[in-house]
């Protein structure tokens, strides 16, 4: 039986919910939040849905002992109203979701959860940690999703560059869920071949550094029009639970356990049936390596503010 939580049914709780349901990848559902009535709302829709498809899930609301033998726990908590006055900044809900933290995480290592755990809460990385640290859970047990949104923004924005489709572009965004991230351009191909050479040899003029703008800033620019950013996340977040349910040894770049800075971070890592199985260290350029160590500062400086 293919079992799985979800703390925070918001946005990107119930986006990740919906999809567990309507794609048959849940037997069992937990859905808990601090609003009750919410949780019990989107249970009764997500069951009443259930007539129309192929498969059943079984949700259960509420109730951390249901977590004891839960394959992955999403959690996904978070007050996204704390970036509206702050253009995008991750940071300012930091706040918040510590605080979050410091009331769950103790019920999660209570409950008797040892599977893995996804979490989407921001400021990503440092908050990872946190959680990480708090639940007692190993650091390959607790991941985030990290820059592998950052990442397929960035094949969204170089695809339309190039006429081409998302699928085609590879590489790589590391460093923190935030603005310190960055391009490791060195990784970056088109269809297997380089972009600056895929770029010379169609004679077009490439200008990363305005890329690199619109990547970094692509969930402020989802977040201004709607209010939120829901389905890239939630995708992210699913793909990662497949991958572990299936020990699939996907290669992605994943926020965990950096030993040589000591912090969490967006870094390529191979995720399978124990979580994080390993990490995969990248040939950078010298630029790279520093602006790396640079968004690593960031992160443990934010992060001893805890």
């Amino acid at each position: 039986m293919r079992k799985f939580g979800v703390i925070g049914v918001g946005h990107v709780g119930v986006t990740v919910a919906y999809t567990l349901v309507t794609k048959g990848i849940a037997d069992q559902l937990v859905l808990i939040d601090k609003n009750e009535d919410k949780a019990v709302a989107e249970q009764l829709d997500l069951e009443d849905c259930q007539a129309r498809l192929d498969t059943t899930t079984q949700i259960t609301i509420q109730d951390y002992s249901e977590l004891a033998d839960a394959d992955v726990l999403f959690v996904t908590s978070g007050n996204i109203h704390a970036l509206d006055d702050n253009s995008g900044n991750r940071w300012a809900e930091f706040e918040y979701t510590r605080e979050i933290v410091k009331d769950i995480a103790p019920k999660i290592s209570n409950s008797g959860f040892n599977g893995i755990l996804v979490d989407t809460m921001n400021p990503c990385d440092a908050i990872t940690q946190y959680l990480q640290e708090s639940s007692g859970l190993s650091r390959n047990q607790c991941i985030a999703t990290g820059t592998f949104l950052d990442t397929a923004r960035m094949q969204r924005v170089v695809a339309e560059q190039f006429d081409t489709n998302s699928k085609n572009v590879n590489g790589y965004v590391l460093g923190e869920h935030g603005e310190s991230q960055f391009v490791a351009w060195s990784t970056v191909t088109i269809n297997n071949h380089p972009i600056e050479q895929y770029a010379r040899e169609r004679g077009m003029e490439l200008d990363l550094d305005n890329l690199e703008a619109e990547i970094r800033h692509g969930g402020w620019a989802i977040h201004s029009g709607k209010g939120y950013t829901s389905f890239g996340i939630a995708t992210c977040a699913v793909k990662l639970a497949q991958s572990m349910l299936s020990d699939s040894q996907l290669e992605c770049p994943v926020s965990s356990y950096n030993e040589k800075y000591d912090t969490y971070l967006g870094q390529p890592a191979v995720v399978g049936s124990d979580g994080v199985e390993y990490t995969n260290d990248l040939k950078l350029t010298d630029e790279e390596e520093d602006k790396l160590q640079a968004s690593a500062d960031t992160i443990k400086e934010k992060f001893a503010t805890l």
